[in-house]
């Protein structure tokens, strides 16, 4: 059965299969432990905390025996809609993939406990009409914290290597907005002197993600925009972001928003 979200302070269990879809918060309070992940091997102790998205790539857990954990799972597409697309979450994952243990201090560790201990408490409130947008609120506090943590962490890091270099300046290009009109893979590698083929293969490598779910990412956001402003006919902002039909612009609506953009209109109105 999918589980949106999920607590616990088994360190055994956060690479279950039933978690496999989920983005994973886990907080070392005592001991020391380690994991491979992506083919590397992460050691941590007190304050270390582990983000890992699709824990189901975590291998070989191992924890002494006074290891204590305490982690909090969440839907990992429920966790990405709460953010903002240019938000610091699409660069802050590069670096996640390529080393996913940040160093907390006390005074951020504290404060990131305190995240889960008040999920943990609103988990039985599923009853609740605005359950969803309630856990999404708590989710969006923890992930700020996180943030914090981790930008001071990659700040004192200096990535100098080609690849990393490419990536960031993809992430800068969507940053523009230029996906609302260029969506095709080829037209970034153009504007970044390196094929189809390389691009792809670094974005998947450094982020694990393909390069096409970072552009829908910047591109749904602006979609929603055009949808939402009524003065607007479809066919106007079919025109405006290049789809080359009404019934692709249709698939990509329903493929993105799970609704035809009719329907997302008509979902908009009071009811």
């Amino acid at each position: 059965m999918k589980t949106d979200f999920l607590y616990s302070t088994d360190f055994y269990g956060i690479n279950a299969r039933e978690l496999s879809h989920t983005c994973m918060h886990v907080l070392c309070t005592a001991g020391e432990g380690s994991f491979v992940f992506n083919e590397h091997c992460y050691h941590i102790v007190k304050n270390d905390l582990v983000v890992i998205p699709y824990p189901d790539r975590v291998r070989n857990l191992a924890a002494h025996s006074d290891m204590q954990v305490e982690w909090f799972a969440a839907d990992y597409k429920f966790l990405q809609n709460q953010l903002p697309t240019n938000n610091y979450s699409i660069g802050g994952s590069i670096s996640l993939n390529q080393n996913p243990v940040i160093r907390l201090t006390e005074e951020q560790a504290s404060h990131l406990l305190d995240d889960f201990h008040r999920l943990r408490d609103r988990l039985g409130d599923r009853h609740l009409q605005f359950y969803r947008e309630l856990m999404g609120s708590l989710c969006l506090t923890m992930i700020y914290d996180i943030f914090e943590a981790h930008a001071l962490r990659d700040a004192a890091d200096t990535h100098t290597d080609r690849t990393a270099y490419i990536v960031k300046q993809f992430m800068a290009l969507l940053a523009t907005g230029i996906s609302c009109t260029e969506r095709d893979v080829g037209y970034y590698a153009e504007r970044l002197n390196v094929s189809p083929k390389y691009l792809s293969a670094t974005i998947k490598r450094l982020t694990g993600h393909n390069v096409t779910s970072f552009i829908d990412r910047h591109t749904v956001p602006i979609l929603k925009d055009y949808l939402d402003n009524e003065r607007m006919s479809l066919t106007q902002i079919a025109d405006i972001m290049h789809f080359t039909s009404l019934s692709y612009f249709s698939r990509y609506c329903t493929k993105h928003l799970g609704q035809s953009p009719s329907e997302y209109r008509q979902s908009l109105q009071p009811k």
